[in-house]
């Protein structure tokens, strides 16, 4: 068969020949065409664009629902699309957890892929509620925290995230994120071309003359911490202040509160004041502060913590010696570490808390038992680093790094060739590169580069020097250890899947202790600010993440309450290094991705320069060598990719035999393979061996089998139906007749009763002439009355829920090992069943009356209307100009909807509330902090599917107030202009409680129910007119007085005539 033309091959497992050159000139005519995605078998290779290529959008992920693989080019949105169905058991999967691994070197893509995922996954479930809104602005928020220029790429994740999406049957009900190693040394100090975190520019780029005044921060180029940012920053500004109000909308929108935000923003500029605190040498030749009402005092405020107490515990500390307290000076680089120390403290400690509540904040709100529960999880971790300068993080990301490199090759490689062979299939090996040996070199106990790390950092007159000079004595004869030419410097290399990388060990201990001066915990624990006094307050996990929440121990597998402060002594007995912090994190994300079914996206990176249109043919080769993907791609044309058991196989596709039981066995498994006509397939010793392509062609036939019993099912159905209606129609036929006879026989015996009395009446005047009749007294009339007949049905009242006297008809540590996320509840449950006027009414006195309240007039708003149906407001709107607007409150559940007159017809947008008090349109990116804030944006800005803009309000009309029964003790009608008499002037406004806004500028009348008697009433409402009464109620009227005519207690119609003199005086 002829090789197709080059660039064409979509899965490069289909080519006949294979090798690095072949794979390189595939990939290199795609890139040229744009086409940066390429299969590997169920692989994806992704490779940097550099450039905005215009394939995500809506129509592009419409495609990519529920689609055959091989019907579409290679996407993202494809595994994303594969992985959803997977997870539920659709397109011939086994429903299973899914784990989507994203790997490459720094700068290749991981993070934007990440995003582009989720997207995906929240447009498959259709999802357009504020949790799935919420999920999608979780990236951009801790990228702002997190991420970073450097060298190799302009947002790099400084740190590692696994996401985990919880889902239930098909809609997303909470999500998870476990955060890994923050580079907190990135906060002090920054390579040569590098920047600190994208949250420092923001804040010098966004933040308002009056807000830098608050946060003491002035010209950015005075800031020591932010110092390798400056030659940028004017630059990027307007590109930066941009970002700074996203972050800001997606803070809103995941649910911090403003006050949240303002503590957030207060510790972020206090990092940058204490990066200013210097010290000069005193009288005692120790360390002092420069300006002691400097930085150091600004910084205390922002904290909101004592100068003087924080002076001190940067210049010095406190020992005890023979049972004597001895003040010991810092020298100034000392108190130079101890400053770094407290600004990665406090940097570290606020990111922890924001990833915390971001958990709670996407909590699932209900109880849902997790046997009901499937997850997707994508890891989005640091890329593989190399650096003029590497250090201890360095070392770390590549750790993690050579860590997925093993999981990858123990799935790809290992474990598939070790389970042909216990399955007895014939199989040539496919030999790779295992890098275990060089895991271990890394983690072993007790001689590991991480368990010697840590044996030093526990003597306290270790050196960085004396830990290389151990790691050369235990590794010097290790193939993948190289020792440092000279031994003065703290210097060593290693060899790693990816390219030997030399790391410096200056500072490894204390980056591996990463402790605290001495006081600094208890001074900040003791803080008057409460988002600092917690997070200082709140202790480590085992994976280094702050825990604030409930707890899961191992031992006891119970919740342990955390103590309000813990001692220094038991603090510092019970912390983990950093080291055995990553250690324990690596070691639980790998619990996490085997537990689940893994999907492998391998990003490269085109070249260093991080330019568009350029494909460095030696750099992706080196990325596809040491990645193995010519080996994978050997292995994923020539194994079997899907391996399930026999009673699983059975299970799923029994169907192809057209029989609901049958046993989970050897026969029956070939059975069905030879009824489905596949071909290439294995069957082991407990197991079926399928290649990839295998499932999609299951699926198909599944398909076709569902559309023909789907068709068979129509034709029964109809047969089934048609045959009831013939029936029915002869039933209904014979019915026919049988009234056609009665009624035939009821007209005769009719016609012969008529003759009968007539003849009987002939009869009678014979025998009873008149002048012989003689007239008698009356009979007396009986003493009781008649009985009553009940009234008809339609006379009866309706039940109605009435205000004032108006129908208003319804509508329609060590033991630590994460933390257990309660989510934080909306409690809108508390009002009542969602969806009922009484509750709605209920939720709006307690909590909305002030959003509705005119900030200039202290009224009401003009646009505000009452729980009206969607019917009653288009009536509203009907004659209006376009744009006329109106916000009246939900009639189905806690919130508003926001209607409008377009050209055509009216459009409705429902607004929902969130955590923190704001609203938000449901489908719109922005978030308002009041309903007023929505009208006064989109009054200059467009709705995302509307090009128009909101005009002129949409006011109460004639007659009743629609709002009425969402007030206290009031009832309101409004003037009608034409009929009101000019002389009378309305009667006055009772006194309002203070929950009660003003109201419109409007003509109405107020009568309260404190009137209690009907004439005051009556008399006070002439000349206003009054919501007309119901037919049904006039109905009950006539009827009463219809009914008392017969009444011998009503004494010469007394009663008859006080009832219609009430009903003349309500008409």
């Amino acid at each position: 068969m002829d090789r197709p033309p080059l660039g064409d091959v979509e899965d490069l497992a289909t080519l006949a020949k294979l090798d690095e050159q072949i794979l390189l000139k595939e990939l290199k005519e795609r890139y040229k065409q744009n086409k940066i995605y390429t299969y590997v078998g169920d692989i994806l290779i992704a490779v940097n664009p550099f450039q905005d290529l215009q394939i995500y959008g809506k129509n592009e992920s419409a495609k990519y629902h529920k689609s055959k693989k091989s019907s579409l080019p290679p996407h993202i949105f494809a595994i994303a699309d594969a992985s959803y169905h997977a997870m539920l058991g659709l397109m011939g999967h086994l429903p299973c957890n899914q784990c989507i691994l994203i790997s490459g070197e720094s700068g290749a893509g991981k993070t934007e892929s990440t995003k582009l995922i989720i997207k995906q996954l929240v447009d498959l479930c259709h999802g357009n509620t504020q949790l799935e809104q919420q999920i999608l602005q979780v990236n951009p928020l801790l990228e702002a925290f997190g991420n970073a220029q450097t060298n190799m790429n302009d947002n790099s994740s400084r740190f590692g995230k696994y996401i985990q999406l919880k889902f239930q049957q098909d809609q997303v009900m909470g999500a998870k994120i476990s955060e890994y190693l923050l580079e907190k040394s990135r906060v002090v100090r920054q390579n040569e071309g590098e920047e600190n975190f994208h949250i420092f520019s923001y804040l010098f780029a966004g933040l308002t003359q009056e807000s830098s005044q608050l946060f003491g921060l002035g010209d950015p180029h005075k800031y020591r911490y932010f110092s390798s940012g400056i030659s940028s920053f004017k630059k990027k500004l307007p590109e930066l202040q941009q970002q700074y109000d996203q972050l800001l909308n997606a803070m809103d929108l995941v649910g911090f509160t403003d006050e949240e935000q303002g503590n957030v923003f207060s510790i972020i500029a206090s990092v940058l004041h204490l990066g200013n605190v210097t010290f000069d040498t005193n009288e005692h030749d120790g360390a002092a502060v420069t300006n002691p009402n400097g930085p150091v005092k600004m910084m205390s405020r922002l904290l909101s913590i004592d100068s003087e107490e924080v002076q001190a515990c940067l210049t010095s500390m406190v020992i005890v010696t023979s049972g004597e307290y001895v003040k010991k000076l810092y020298s100034i680089e000392q108190a130079n570490d101890a400053r770094d120390a407290m600004a990665k403290a406090v940097y570290g400690r606020v990111f922890g808390w924001i990833v915390n509540k971001v958990n709670c904040l996407l909590a699932p709100e209900e109880n849902i038992p997790e046997d009901q529960l499937k997850e997707i999880g994508i890891l989005d971790i640091f890329g593989f680093e190399h650096f003029e300068k590497n250090s201890f993080e360095q070392a770390c990301i590549n750790l993690a790094n050579e860590q997925l490199q093993f999981f990858f090759n123990q799935h790809i490689f290992k474990m598939e060739q070790e389970e042909y062979k216990r399955e007895g299939i014939d199989w040539n090996e496919i030999t790779f590169v295992d890098n275990k040996p060089l895991l271990d070199m890394f983690l072993q106990k007790p001689i590991g580069l991480l368990a010697l790390l840590d044996e030093e950092s526990k003597f306290p007159k270790a050196t960085d020097q004396t830990y290389v000079d151990k790691v050369n004595f235990h590794f010097m004869k290790n193939p993948y250890y190289m020792k440092a030419p000279s031994s003065k410097v703290p210097v060593f290399s290693i060899n790693h899947y990816a390219g030997k990388v030399t790391y410096d060990a200056t500072q490894w201990l204390e980056k591996n202790r990463d402790t605290l001066p001495t006081g600094i915990m208890e001074i900040l624990q003791s803080s008057k600010n409460p988002l600092v006094r917690t997070i200082f307050r709140g202790q480590i996990s085992r994976t280094g993440s702050l825990a604030l929440q409930g707890r899961t121990i191992r031992s006891s597998k119970r919740s342990r309450k955390l103590a309000p402060i813990m001692s220094r002594k038991s603090a510092a007995k019970r912390k983990l290094t950093v080291g055995a912090q990553f250690k324990n994190s690596l070691n639980i994300l790998m619990e996490k991705m085997t537990s689940a079914t893994p999907i492998f996206v391998r990003c490269l990176k085109p070249n260093h320069l991080k330019k568009a249109n350029t494909f460095s043919d030696e750099y992706i080769l080196a990325q596809l060598l040491y990645t193995g993907m010519l080996e994978t791609t050997k292995i994923r044309r020539e194994g079997f990719a899907v391996r399930p058991a026999f009673e699983e196989f059975v299970q799923k596709y029994k169907v192809i035999m057209c029989q609901s039981k049958l046993q989970g066995t050897c026969e029956n498994c070939i059975k069905i393979l030879r009824a489905s006509k596949l071909t290439g397939w294995h069957v082991g010793k407990t197991k079926v061996f399928l290649k990839y392509w295998h499932i999609e062609q299951l699926s198909d036939i599944l398909t076709q089998m569902g559309t023909s019993a789907i068709h068979l099912q129509r034709v029964v159905r109809g047969f089934l139906a048609r045959r009831r209606c013939k029936r029915l129609r002869e039933k209904a036929r014979l019915q026919a007749v049988e009234v056609e006879k009665l009624i035939n026989m009821v007209a005769e015996l009719g016609s012969m009763s008529g003759t009968f009395q007539s003849r009987l009446v002939e009869e009678d005047k014979k025998r009873h002439p008149k002048d012989k009749m003689k007239s008698g007294p009356s009979p007396p009339v009986p003493e009781h009355p008649p009985p009553r007949s009940p009234a008809p049905d339609y006379l009866k009242p309706t039940k109605t829920t009435s205000s004032c006297g108006t129908q208003v008809e319804g509508d329609s540590d060590d033991d630590i090992i994460e933390d257990d996320f309660q989510p934080i509840l909306s409690n809108k449950n508390k009002f009542g069943q969602p969806g009922t006027r009484q509750a709605t009414a209920v939720w709006f006195k307690e909590t909305q009356t002030n959003h509705v309240i005119d900030e200039h007039s202290g009224k009401f708003a003009s646009w505000f209307h009452g729980i009206i149906t969607r019917r009653q407001s288009e009536e509203l709107l009907k004659q209006k100009i376009v744009g006329c607007y109106l916000i009246r409150v939900s009639e189905s559940r806690f919130g508003y909807t926001l209607s409008f007159k377009d050209v055509e017809r009216c459009r409705h947008y429902m607004i929902d509330q969130l955590k923190n008090g704001k609203f938000i349109i449901k489908g719109e990116p922005k978030v308002h902090r009041n309903l007023h804030d929505i009208i006064e944006y989109h009054k200059k800005n467009p709705i995302s599917n509307w090009d128009g803009r909101l005009t002129v309000p949409c006011g109460q009309e004639q007659g009743e107030c629609d709002y009425v029964d969402l007030m206290d003790g009031l009832y309101f009608v409004l003037e009608d202009k034409k009929n009101a008499r000019q002389s009378v002037a309305p009667p006055p406004v009772p006194q309002e409680s203070p929950g009660i806004p003003h109201l419109p500028p409007r003509n109405y009348s107020v009568q309260t129910a404190a009137l209690s008697d009907p004439k005051n009433r009556l008399s006070n409402m002439v000349g206003r007119p009054l919501p007309q009464l119901p037919e049904q109620y006039n109905r009950l009227l006539e009827n009463q007085v219809e009914q008392h005519k017969y009444d011998p207690l009503n004494h010469g119609g007394r009663e008859n005539k006080r009832l219609s003199t009430t009903r003349n005086r309500l008409h």
